[in-house]
């Protein structure tokens, strides 16, 4: 189950990585335009039209991403069948053809069937799609019907699935979606509390990627929240938009380069410059784009329970900006780009009072990490046992030899006979072995890598960082 969790998580990462588009040209549109959203400039509301088109259709986004990232070989045949499964079932339960189903006025139709349009039925969509392509895109039909065999019939079945799926969700979604609207608004009730709770969940499910789930609640409109939509089209109260966004903001560009620093000054002498080089790349990674699993994944298995200081700092942090509304929203995630973009958003209150609070978490992060690191003797990046970790590693960028750092990695892995199944997500590789115990994490390390995870005996995980993908295609050149 675990497993196919991570597995949805990856695919999800697919239409995620569209908003920081959309973050650029709303961001961009109303930095020219910032009283007249759009009416006072024909080039804002051009830009901010077309970041709106990305932000209003994430639920279609999300079908056909879904769709594509768990059809077995990632087809686009697969992308299709998600596209007209969400098509069917949010026509098929749309308020107006509800009311023609059970013969009553649009206006008496359960509330529920008017927010069908949103990102987890668009899952649900994507998923009974990449069921359709897995199950029939190589059947073979007798000759009359040939035309229609192998994924041409994909979505035909899907399209048949989704009338059974749309006449299920004809009873469950309303409950569902007042299940939904009662958790949320039970967080929601709690204020800039509930904004920390959320704030200390969202790191502390990072490392089994269910965060994902817990994110489509409160920044995406499941159940009316959109906290990231709501930003980016300036629509809802001020100060209130963007509480569940704001507090990421210190934590990424100020405590995790601030949490790397003290890892590198706690580093042994003769292991600080391999160190150094992998936390001043998760830490870049961190400030720049808000992307921390480098970072995070550096010492989240190394340091468990200083992990869990990071998602009580993250919670505090996400608390105090809800608490005094010092707000500002991301497409992406919270790093410098986003910030940026939102320093002339509508619904941007008070964005400057996020630097020194940002200035005050960078001081904790690395006191209170520098601390405990030396107290405790935690083994983070460059404090491993010397046995672990042995040469100067590979450090990743535009000149980095991939090939020569895929074969080194695969090596580790107990060879290309040795790897059932290759796959990589937003900065991991994501591999299933055939006997673990060939698996030699030491000689994986030894490739500068920023970590090694296994969920299970035959799955790996291998912290890449952003440019996995390059690492990727060179193993699967190398298989």
């Amino acid at each position: 189950m675990m497993k196919y969790l991570q597995k949805l998580g990856r695919s999800l990462m697919l239409p995620v990585a569209v908003l920081p588009v959309a973050s650029i040209l709303m961001g961009i549109g109303y930095w020219i335009d910032p009283a007249g959203w759009g009416g006072g400039s024909p080039i804002a509301a051009f830009l901010i039209s077309a970041g709106g088109a990305i932000i209003d259709n994430m639920s279609i986004l999300f079908a056909v991403g879904v769709a594509l990232g768990m059809s077995k070989d990632k087809d686009g045949s697969a992308a299709l069948a998600g596209l007209v499964a969400f098509l069917v079932v949010t026509k098929l339960l749309s308020t107006g053809t509800v009311a023609q189903l059970t013969s009553v006025d649009v206006g008496e139709v359960n509330a529920a069937f008017g927010k069908i349009n949103n990102q987890f039925v668009g899952i649900i969509s994507g998923l009974v799609a990449a069921g359709m392509y897995n199950r029939f895109s190589h059947v073979q039909l007798t000759p009359a019907l040939s035309f229609f065999s192998g994924k041409r019939l994909v979505p035909i079945m899907t399209s048949f699935a989704m009338i059974l799926v749309s006449a299920v969700l004809f009873f469950v979604w309303p409950v569902v979606y007042s299940g939904l609207v009662s958790f949320g608004t039970g967080i929601s009730e709690l204020g800039a509390v509930g904004a920390g709770i959320y704030g200390f969940f969202n790191r502390l499910l990072i490392p089994t990627g269910l965060h994902h789930a817990l994110n489509s609640v409160f920044w995406f409109d499941a159940i009316s929240i959109n906290d990231i939509g709501n930003f980016w089209a300036s629509t809802g109260e001020p100060g209130i938009v963007g509480r569940y966004q704001a507090g990421f903001f210190p934590v990424m560009m100020f405590g995790l380069p601030a949490a790397a620093l003290a890892m590198y000054h706690t580093a042994k002498d003769n292991k600080r410059k391999v160190a150094g080089g992998l936390l001043l790349a998760a830490a870049i990674s961190s400030f720049f784009t808000g992307v921390t699993e480098p970072m995070e994944f550096a010492f989240v298995f190394l340091a468990p329970g200083l992990y869990l200081v990071h998602a009580l700092l993250t919670g505090i942090s996400v608390f105090i900006a809800a608490q005094f509304q010092w707000i500002a929203g991301f497409g992406f995630s919270a790093g410098f780009v986003d910030f940026f973009l939102s320093l002339r958003m509508p619904l941007a209150v008070n964005i400057w009072m996020l630097i020194p609070l940002g200035l005050v978490m960078g001081a904790i992060y690395y006191f209170l990490f520098r601390f405990l690191i030396v107290k405790m003797d935690l083994k983070t990046p460059g404090r491993e046992d010397d046995e672990a970790v042995e040469g100067e590693g590979v450090k990743l960028g535009k000149d980095t030899n991939f090939n020569a750092l895929a074969a080194q990695v695969l090596e580790g892995l107990g060879g290309k006979e040795n790897i059932a199944s290759l796959d990589y997500c937003i900065t991991r590789l994501r591999m299933e072995v055939k006997d673990h115990l060939l698996v030699d994490e030491t000689k994986i390390k030894k490739a500068g890598v920023a970590g090694v995870i296994r969920p299970s005996k035959t799955n790996v995980q291998v912290v890449i960082g952003p440019q996995v993908q390059f690492v990727a295609d060179e193993m699967k050149k190398l298989l």
